[in-house]
């Protein structure tokens, strides 16, 4: 199965182009992706359940993921937030905007945090202020000149 473990059958008429196109055993032609996100606004109880977080220095000192553990967190060179490499790594005592990767949204939680904006990337984005030279490299970029993913900018709520 692999890579073809999603996609939609099309109709004849629909002209298959690109890696994620084929036609399968049956001979129905598909079109598919690699990276399919299900987003939904319905309401749901999984919505509502918080996210279970660790404080920044627990986060720096037990965190499973090696570019965490033992580190402290980036402020982007462009963005007045800090990258938060995965979504188990958000602190729950940073009072700050936060960069999350969009992976984020199958866990957000509208109760616990607020969605400011995201990366301007491509000019396609709205940073909701976040970003400090709105001229310059759109791109949330660390001070080493990584380049990161497409991100998400979140704060938490007061509760």
């Amino acid at each position: 199965m692999g890579r073809w473990i999603s996609g939609f059958i099309v109709p004849e008429s629909y002209e298959l182009y690109g890696t994620e196109a084929r036609i399968d055993q049956e001979g129905n032609r598909i079109v598919a992706t690699n990276n399919c996100l299900w987003l939904t606004n319905l309401d749901h109880g999984k919505r509502h359940q918080p996210l279970p977080l660790m404080t920044m220095a627990d986060n720096i000192k037990f965190s499973s993921h090696k570019d965490v553990k033992g580190k402290e967190y980036e402020k982007y060179d462009n963005y007045n937030a800090i990258e938060i490499p995965y979504t188990d790594a958000i602190p729950s005592d940073y009072d700050g905007v936060m960069g999350v990767p969009i992976t984020f949204l199958d866990k957000y939680s509208p109760e616990q945090f607020e969605i400011v904006g995201m990366a301007e990337d491509n000019g396609r984005g709205y940073s909701g202020g976040v970003i400090i030279n709105p001229k310059g490299n759109p791109h949330a970029t660390l001070p080493n000149g990584k380049h990161m993913y497409k991100r998400l900018f979140i704060k938490h709520k007061k509760i």
